[in-house]
């Protein structure tokens, strides 16, 4: 009925045929409304709270004064040093690291001296306060090995 009502108002000569004014109208009324639409989903969205992420990690110690590992017999000052920068500087972490690791360590800063097998023992008991019995063990040793 409106498309008719519409054809029917064309007569008028110079003016636009009704048609050309719907779908000037059509045209508007779709922009407007992809603009309206579109502006809705542009909308910046509520900030979301960081995700939680869990993370496997090795246990982490905090930081403690680095005790003199050349208490230990077999490691110099230059052994502390290099295991010290490698992250190892108390006699409880000593005591916790493994003799492979120990000597990887050495192999890695070029150091062929030292023999790292009985550090960890000593390093234990060093750690746990036992000074006697540390002495006890270095006096059966040699260059930090057993006799």
């Amino acid at each position: 009925m409106l498309f008719q009502t519409l054809l029917a108002q064309t007569s008028d000569k110079g003016a636009l045929p009704m048609w050309v004014w719907f779908l000037i109208i059509l045209v508007l009324v779709i922009l407007i409304a992809r603009a309206i639409f579109s502006s809705a989903n542009e909308e910046t969205p509520a900030p979301q709270a960081p995700k939680e992420v869990e993370v496997e990690t090795e246990e982490v110690i905090a930081p403690q004064d680095p005790d003199d590992l050349t208490k230990i017999e077999g490691i110099g000052p230059k052994t502390s040093s290099i295991f010290q920068a490698a992250g190892i500087a108390t006699f409880a972490q000593l005591a916790g690291t493994d003799v492979e690791k120990l000597q990887a360590i050495l192999d890695e800063a070029g150091l062929r001296l030292g023999n790292p097998s009985t550090w960890a023992e000593q390093a234990q008991l060093a750690a746990s306060g036992e000074w006697d019995a540390l002495e006890k063990l270095q006096d059966e040793l040699q260059g930090g090995k057993r006799a």
